[in-house]
Order: structure tokens, then C-alpha cells, then sequence
């Protein structure tokens, strides 16, 4: 990998680095791995695909990138196993495995891994003598939503004969400035979401039994978009994101949800960055506006929201506010809308389409609503996690939505009153985290940390965390994330004591227990296993 591409010096962003940290205390996993599929359709040469696939794998350092923390910063650096290309022919008499859905299934399925590499696979199987697909797999901590279409033009291009242009800025320089931008904005932030942010864990859905913020397996409902979403959103003064969003909104209240925040995937791209493949994104919280009279009010009030919160889009909400413990969904119900303005890609002498919305087969939170919004329709889709919300729950959600979309669309004018909203659900749910995250299936728990007497090393883990934080006093039973405290925090704590302690503290100790009495046990117990 060329080091003018990734150098030495270059940090992670602050993206990747909750990725890894929540990866680290396994709370991750494969609700991280983002497939893209593409089906060809004619006759496909073979080998000029898989070296578009190298070909932009070059261009693009971050698919062939892992994360390492030296002294208590994180780093991109070439991973140790690159980026695996291969092709398999699946064509044979036996017909196992060609159905597409189960071959993407079966790559999802598969490991990457932030530290050694993988973060990224190509593989092209053939279907058929003229029928082939291609799967792509890439970890979210190096890829994004508009990374997908990055990718498949450059797939494109090279499969034509045109290699991939150089990229006018580096990976991190983009993070350079991001940080300082952040920086630059972390105390308005602070000021922006104190009013703002309750990190709630009630919630009233239909078929609903639980409440979760951590990845586990998932199943999806699919459904489409009315067309004339558009010109109901041109009436309103709103995009349609906005209109989608003001509906899931407008749909909580109605299942008894008060001032339920949403989770709303933000792009953080600039100009520079727009043709690069990573993760350039930001998962941050949008409170429900006041209650309005019409519908198309309320989502004009929406859109003011939306454009206050707009300002923060690259500050991460754990860095502006305690109390935000590692997780996959910052709220139980979140959503992510991508729009595309471009068409099919054109592979010279094949036809070529392309599945936006690979399924994973896991789920953030809860609920997650994934919308992309393309020239030839609007694709929907609930993911949900089966062991705290019913199916026929999830698809009570989907007709109802669809129900109250397709009302607005006919009406925008319409009275909150006047549409098809659903009672009330009579009982909600308080919890937490209730399921196993991928990264833990079959594996032991942690040993308790509270066996071990804390007392000998309360002293000195108590002066690197008032180091770390910056702050003259805490309390011994203080919470980390209560203090403001994120993923950066614990990787310099976790450099401080292996460098002053000789104890390598595992990242799972922050989740169960964030406190310095926790973290001095741990100390004391791992001291006492080394004798």
C-alpha cells in the first residue's frame, strides 16, 4: 500500500474509533458488515472484473486498512490480511448455494476484522454461463452508505478501461480537519444538547416486549415508498427525508411516545471528500418538535430541528454530553435515509444492477428504518431485533406508516386529527440491552470484577483517570460515562496502565464496570493471575 496514501502519522476518525471501541467490548459484530451486490446479465469477463476490484482497492487505502492503538491513540495502518478478491463458480449440476440471497447471506456471515484485516472482500461467483454476481462486504469502521455508490463507479470505470482518479485529499488529512472542526465546535455542541438529549429507554410499539441499543440478529420487513412523496414534500416546503422522518415521528406519538428522540444517520462529507470510500458519518439524536395542528407543520418544525442539529453533524453526541455508554443505536428507534441521484451503472457489454439494501442479517437496536431514495422509487425496509419486537409487530409499524404517507401524500394540508394514525399501545417497555451482541456468541463472561480487593491500586488508577479526564476530583464509584467520559478516554486509559501498571485491562471491564473501583479490582485480579 503506497504511504502516500496512508501514513504513518495519520489518526483514526472519530467514526472508526467508536467502531473499535464498541467492537473491542463486543458489542459489535456483524451488524457493522455492509454487503453491496451487483448481478450481470450477459457475457462478463471475468478476470477484467476481479482486476477492477484490485484496481480500486488501490484507490482507495481504507478497504485495505485495520485500526492499532500505539500509545493510546488509534491509527489506520495496511491491514495484515488484505482485502481477499476471489471467484467461485457455483454453476454446477449440484445447484447448492446459487440463490443470491443465500450467497450474500453467506459472505455477510463472514469475519472482518478491525485489527489484522480484513476489513473488506470481493468475491464473484457465476451463476450461470452468462448470469454472475458479485458481492462485496466491507466493515462499516471503512465504509458508508455513499461509499456504495464510490464504489461501483469505480468498479465501473475500471471494468471500461478507465482507472480510478486520484483522490485530491488523503484519508487523513479529511480526518485532520474534521477533528479540528470538531474542536473547533465541542463546546456549542455541549450547549446545543443539554436541553436536548435524554437518553431514554422507554418505548410503546405494537408486539413489543423489550427495549435495546446493542447489535443483534435481525430480521427486515420490505416495503415501498408512495411515489408522490415528492410532490406532497415540494407543497410542504420540506425534502423528503424530512417528510419520512416528521412520519415516524407523528407515528411514535400516536403509539403513546412522548418526546421520543429518533437516531438519524448524518453524512459528514464535504466537497473534498465526496469521492472517497470510509466511514463519513454521524449517528446523532432528533427530538420530536412540539405538537402542531397540521401535519406539514409539524414537519416544517421538524426541518428547523434538523437544521439546528445540522451545525453538530460531525461532533459524535458522546463527545458533547455524559452519560453515553458504548452502544450500536445511541436510541431504540433510529433511521437512515440515502438519497441517489444516479442511474444502473453501465459495465460495458453486460447488464448490470446492483441491490443498495443488502441485508446483513443483523439489527442495530430495536428498530431501524432504512430508506434509499432513488430515481426509480423509494426502497424501504424495518429491520428489527426478534427478541424484543414481534414480526407482526414490525409489519403492524410498516402498514401504518405506509397507511399515514400515503394520507399525507394525498392531503399535505391535512389536520394531525384528520389522518389514519393508530390507538394507543397500552403498555410500554423500559430496558436496556437485553440480547447477546454477535461478538460474544460462545463465548464465556467475564469474570467478576469485583472479586479482587480494589484498594492497593485505587491511588494510582484514580490519578490517570483525573489525568485522562482532566479533572481535579472523582469519586472512586463515579461513572465514566457519567463524567463525560468515550471512547478516546478509555483507549489513553487502558495506554496509561499498561504503561505504568504492566496490566493489559480488557475494553469489556468499561462496559461492566466504569469506575475506578472497577477498574483497580480488574487491576488486582489480573496482578493476582500473573503470580
Amino acid at each position: 500500500m503506497s504511504p502516500t496514501l496512508m501514513d504513518e502519522g495519520e489518526q483514526a476518525s472519530l467514526a472508526q474509533h467508536g467502531m473499535w471501541i464498541t467492537e473491542q467490548m463486543g458489542c459489535g459484530g456483524r451488524v457493522y458488515h455492509m454487503p453491496l451486490a451487483i448481478r450481470f446479465d450477459g457475457p462478463l469477463d471475468v478476470d477484467r472484473l476481479l482486476a477492477a476490484c484490485h484496481d480500486v482497492v488501490r484507490a482507495h487505502p481504507q478497504l485495505g486498512a485495520a485500526l492499532a492503538e500505539r500509545d493510546g491513540v488509534l491509527r489506520p495502518v495496511p491491514a495484515a490480511v488484505p482485502p481477499p478478491i476471489g471467484f467461485e463458480d457455483v454453476s454446477g449440476s449440484g445447484g447448492a448455494g446459487r440463490e443470491p440471497a443465500e450467497l450474500i447471506e453467506r459472505e455477510a456471515s463472514l469475519a472482518l476484522d478491525l485489527r489484522t484485516g480484513p476489513t473488506a472482500r470481493f468475491t464473484l461467483f457465476r451463476l450461470a454461463p452468462e448470469r454472475h454476481l458479485l458481492v462485496v462486504v466491507a466493515h462499516h469502521a471503512v465504509f458508508d452508505g455513499m461509499s456504495k455508490d464510490v464504489l461501483v463507479r469505480g468498479l465501473a470505470g475500471a471494468y471500461a478501461g478507465v482507472p480510478s482518479p486520484a483522490l485530491p485529499t488523503t484519508y487523513g488529512e479529511a480526518v485532520e480537519r474534521e477533528n479540528a472542526r470538531v474542536a473547533e465546535l465541542l463546546g456549542d455542541a455541549a450547549e446545543f444538547w443539554r436541553d436536548r438529549w435524554r437518553d431514554r429507554q422507554d418505548l410503546r410499539l405494537p408486539g413489543l416486549s423489550g427495549v435495546s441499543t446493542r447489535a443483534a440478529a435481525g430480521e427486515a420487513v420490505d416495503f415501498a415508498l408512495p411515489a408522490d412523496l415528492a410532490v406532497a414534500a415540494d407543497k410542504m416546503g420540506v425534502s423528503r427525508f424530512e417528510l419520512v422522518l416528521a412520519a415516524v415521528h407523528t407515528l411514535l406519538a400516536a403509539y403513546g411516545n412522548e418526546g421520543t428522540a429518533v437516531a438519524v444517520d448524518l453524512s459528514t462529507r464535504t466537497e473534498e471528500t465526496r469521492d472517497h470510500i470510509g466511514p463519513f458519518v454521524n449517528e446523532l439524536p432528533v427530538p420530536a418538535p412540539a405538537p402542531a395542528v397540521t401535519f406539514a407543520d409539524f414537519a416544517r418544525s421538524l426541518r428547523e430541528e434538523l437544521r439546528a442539529v445540522y451545525r453538530f453533524r460531525q461532533v459524535p453526541l458522546a463527545r458533547a454530553v455524559g452519560g453515553v455508554s458504548p452502544r450500536t443505536a445511541l436510541t431504540p428507534v433510529s433511521v437512515s435515509y440515502r438519497r441517489r441521484d444516479g442511474g444502473a451503472p453501465e459495465f460495458p457489454g453486460v447488464e448490470a444492477s446492483v441491490d443498495w439494501m443488502s441485508f446483513n442479517g443483523a439489527v442495530r437496536g430495536t428498530l431501524h428504518l432504512q430508506v434509499v431514495d432513488a430515481p426509480d422509487g423509494v426502497a424501504a425496509r424495518l429491520q428489527f431485533n426478534p427478541l424484543v419486537l414481534s414480526r407482526s409487530g414490525c409489519e403492524t409499524v410498516a402498514g401504518d406508516l405506509l397507511s399515514l404517507l400515503r394520507a399525507v401524500a394525498a392531503a399535505p394540508d391535512a389536520d394531525l386529527a384528520g389522518l389514519p394514525l393508530p390507538s394507543p399501545v397500552a403498555d410500554g417497555v423500559v430496558g436496556g440491552a437485553v440480547e447477546p451482541s454477535f461478538a460474544r456468541t460462545g463465548e464465556e463472561p467475564a469474570a467478576a470484577t469485583g472479586a479482587a480487593d480494589a484498594g492497593p491500586f485505587l491511588a494510582e488508577v484514580g490519578e490517570i483517570w483525573r489525568e485522562v479526564l482532566g479533572m481535579p476530583e472523582i469519586g472512586p464509584d463515579e461513572d465514566l460515562f457519567d463524567l463525560g467520559g468515550h471512547s478516546l478516554s478509555i483507549t489513553q486509559i487502558i495506554a496509561k496502565v499498561r504503561e505504568r501498571m504492566d496490566v493489559e485491562l480488557s475494553f469489556d471491564v468499561f462496559f461492566d464496570e466504569p469506575t475506578i473501583t472497577g477498574i483497580a479490582a480488574e487491576v488486582a485480579r489480573l496482578r493476582e493471575e500473573a503470580c
